[in-house]
């Protein structure tokens, strides 16, 4: 075979499709590309004037124009920027390989180093709009004088280029929707799909709907008739278009010249969220990274349900996307916030990001910002900062969990509530002692937290969802120190041998139930007449069985009893534990083995049992009517 070397050869008809599929999944985002589109060649023109290369008035009302007419089944976008010679268009138009904001930044990088609110005029962003279009017009007039061009296609591979009639400096994009799109967009979605894109684009945006014009004007109309015919004087409503965005959010001004009334004001505004932000972080740095932007914590009071936040992610005030896990790790998305990165390595279609050191080195930066941020609060509001913890203990400990920098930097302001209302750290805590008692139910185990705190503990609160693991993290990372809810360990004095298996014969031959756990202690007199045992570890293993007890009901075949497996692998194993100090326990074993006495002792040991389970926790629903009708009849007996 004779030896041939040549270049592959890649047609529009072969590839566009696929670029189209590829670079665009959501059918709104012609959108966003052609008013960044209006906006760089806006940006451009600025430019060439601040470098004396074009002609700008002084008061040169720079504005992007996007116009809806239901009517025509058209949507325009118009800018009055640097617009397009014939020679550009066939080149950023019909070439789809060059970059327009490359090519400019390249041109005049000489005059001017500053790139910033560059993006890119057309190029791959400007073909999105046959995603919803049976034919694209674009009219444009450059700034350099040339006459003005058309170029119009219906598919994006085959096109016309003529004289255009527009007169004024900057282009105008026309979109022929689709029938399938002129059902999707109305006005409505239109304005909407603006505002979720381009609600911070750096040049002002009025949206003109064709067809409430007209409306209005034939309302107009009719007034002025009604009014001549009577002979009284007509004022006309003139319709006063005022920009749908602000082209100065917040990010971009110095934290030292805004307001707290300013942050929680935007907050509200971007997040419609009615209740005030806690607190928040502000961005704004050009070293190392280009990244403005500011981070709230949301007032959660640990609903969950509403614990998902939206950090949006802009580039040159741009909306690219919500949560974008590169550069946020999504412990972060607890939070709520904006952040504008004009350095992004985005690919053409803005949409995702290229994986690469400078996205590893932002995230840690902004982890960084954040954990500074808390422990600055922690060092010098540290009263504030416990009030805020209720809110953000999930964010804290879930962070810890995700991310290794996350815990370093704020392992040491963990804080823990006690169920005297103090907040301690870790450290705080423990002080010499390895053990953390804790409560998930500080009222229902009032009667153990009392024996820990007789025991020298502070116990805390963990009754949040997380917290389950939390704990098994924080042993794992801290191998000396271990947690132990209240009921997990009992103090006193272990009674003898004789005296244990007395109580143990004694109770379940009363109770009825010959595999009952049974132990002996003296606790004190003042102390319940008995209490239930269970081990850290069994409690830890319960936890896991709830996790498993919705799939096992999902995969239980039919006339399979879905409880019995957990049963096997999760066994509830309490202890019941004899208080021999009680005056209670010491009337019982007094009554126990009087004839006359059986029934009465029985019923007195199944209180007890009931009780010490109420105290638990875990008495069920029988139970705790047995209890209270043996209660009431006690009461009754009082004369």
């Amino acid at each position: 075979m004779e030896k041939k070397t040549g270049k592959v050869s890649v047609t529009t008809e072969n590839i566009f499709p696929v670029i189209r599929q590829w670079l665009y999944s959501d059918r709104d985002i012609f959108v966003r590309e052609l008013v960044s589109n209006c906006a760089d060649a806006i940006s451009k023109f600025k430019r060439l004037a601040e470098l004396g290369k074009a002609e700008a008035a002084a008061d040169e009302d720079y504005r992007i124009n996007v116009v809806f007419d239901d009517e025509n089944k058209t949507i325009s976008f118009e800018d009055n920027g640097i617009g397009m010679s014939a020679e550009e268009v066939d080149k950023y138009i019909n070439q789809i390989a060059f970059s327009g904001a490359l090519d400019f930044v390249t041109k005049y990088q000489e005059q001017s180093t500053d790139k910033s609110g560059i993006i890119g005029h057309f190029g791959l962003g400007f073909y999105s709009a046959f995603m919803v279009s049976d034919k694209v017009t674009i009219d444009t007039k450059s700034f350099d004088g040339s006459d003005a061009v058309r170029w119009e296609s219906e598919d994006g591979m085959e096109y016309d280029i003529s004289d255009s009639d527009r007169t004024e400096r900057g282009t105008k994009i026309t979109l022929k929707l689709s029938e399938d799109a002129a059902k999707m967009f109305d006005a409505a979605t239109l304005r909407m799909t603006l505002r979720k894109y381009c609600s911070f684009v750096t040049s002002d945006i009025y949206f003109i709907d064709v067809k409430a014009d007209r409306l209005h004007e034939e309302a107009e109309a009719k007034r002025k008739k009604e009014a001549e015919e009577k002979g009284e004087e007509f004022k006309p409503n003139d319709i006063k278009y005022v920009p749908i965005n602000n082209k100065e959010p917040l990010w971009i001004k110095k934290p030292s010249e805004c307001t707290d009334e300013e942050y929680k004001s935007f907050y509200h505004s971007v997040f419609n969220d009615g209740k005030d932000p806690l607190f928040w972080i502000h961005l704004n740095m050009d070293y190392p990274f280009t990244l403005q932007g500011i981070l709230y914590f949301p007032k959660t009071d640990n609903v969950y349900q509403s614990l998902e936040g939206r950090i949006k992610i802009y580039n040159h005030q741009v909306f690219v996307a919500d949560n974008i896990e590169e550069i946020i790790p999504d412990f972060l998305f607890l939070l709520q916030g904006c952040l504008d990165c004009s350095d992004l390595p985005l690919n053409v279609s803005r949409s995702a990001l290229q994986q690469d050191e400078y996205v590893k080195k932002l995230s840690g930066h902004i982890i960084k910002k954040v954990s500074d941020k808390l422990n600055e609060l922690f060092k010098k509001q540290r009263e504030s900062y416990e009030g805020y913890w209720s809110d953000i203990s999930v964010f804290v400990k879930y962070g810890m969990m995700k991310e290794e920098k996350f815990n370093d930097k704020v392992k040491d302001i963990c804080l823990f509530k006690t169920v005297d209302g103090a907040y301690k750290t870790l450290s705080e805590l423990t002080g010499d002692k390895k053990q953390v008692r804790y409560t998930t139910d500080p009222v229902g185990q009032a009667a153990y937290v009392e024996l820990s705190k007789k025991d020298g503990y502070e116990v805390v609160i963990l009754n949040e969802e997380i917290d389950n693991n939390f704990i098994s993290f924080l042993e794992y990372k801290n191998t000396e120190i271990r947690f132990k809810r209240v009921d997990a360990e009992l103090s006193g004095d272990d009674a003898d041998d004789e005296t244990k298996t007395k109580y143990l014969e004694m109770f379940r031959s009363l109770l009825g139930d010959d595999k009952l756990e049974v132990t002996s202690k003296a606790m004190g007199q003042d102390s319940m007449p008995a209490f239930i045992l269970e081990s850290e570890e069994n409690r830890r293993m319960q936890e896991m069985r709830k996790q498993y007890e919705q799939f096992a009901r999902m995969s239980a075949k039919d006339g399979e009893d879905p409880m019995a497996k957990l049963d096997e692998m999760f066994p509830i194993k309490t202890e019941l534990v004899i208080n021999t100090d009680s005056p209670v326990i010491t009337k019982i074993a007094g009554m126990n083995g009087l004839g006359n006495k059986e029934e009465e002792t029985k019923r007195l040991a199944q209180h007890i049992f009931d009780q010490a389970k109420l105290a638990h926790g875990s008495l069920d629903s029988d139970g705790l009517k047995r209890f209270l009708e043996y209660n009431s009849r006690i009461l009754g007996e009082i004369q």
